[in-house]
């Protein structure tokens, strides 16, 4: 399921710059806006979450998993990554992120597959290597294909 979310549609590689925490998780979130899987109050909704909750997205290391509730505007299910250089704070500097990953689940089982796959191949070191290494959109995708279930 995850080769058909992170596409070279969905997946970005860019330089931090000068964005913030909630402009990472803007632009992370802009290609599932495009595509009409989300609307702009889910984008806003995933920010405020984390402005009310602190930063318990970050679900390892550099790792973000950017998420609200489904009828925050879930129109379909989907998934982006954005990959970043050098890291951004996440609320605070014990929280540097460099893998942006938002979630659009469309209900509350949906999406369990793709959170299962992505959950494997995060816990592969090999596979997490390649991921942190990677500097193209297309060494990310490779990497989510052919994710075992």
């Amino acid at each position: 399921m995850l080769e058909t979310l992170l596409t070279p549609e969905t997946v970005q590689v860019r330089q931090a710059g000068n964005l913030d925490w909630e402009e990472a998780i803007r632009q992370a979130a802009t290609p599932l806006l495009t595509a009409g899987k989300v609307e702009q109050k889910y984008v806003d909704a995933m920010i405020a979450v984390v402005k009310k909750n602190g930063p318990f997205i970050n679900i390892g290391p550099h790792i973000a998993l950017a998420h609200a509730r489904p009828e925050d505007g879930v129109n379909h299910m989907g998934m982006a990554l954005m990959k970043v250089n050098p890291a951004i704070n996440l609320v605070s500097a014990e929280h540097p992120i460099t893998l942006f990953f938002v979630l659009a689940a469309s209900d509350n089982t949906t999406h369990l597959q793709a959170l299962q796959e992505l959950a494997t191949k995060l816990q592969n070191s090999e596979s997490l290597n390649k991921i942190e290494q990677a500097t193209t959109v297309e060494e990310l995708v490779t990497e989510f294909k052919g994710v075992e279930e």
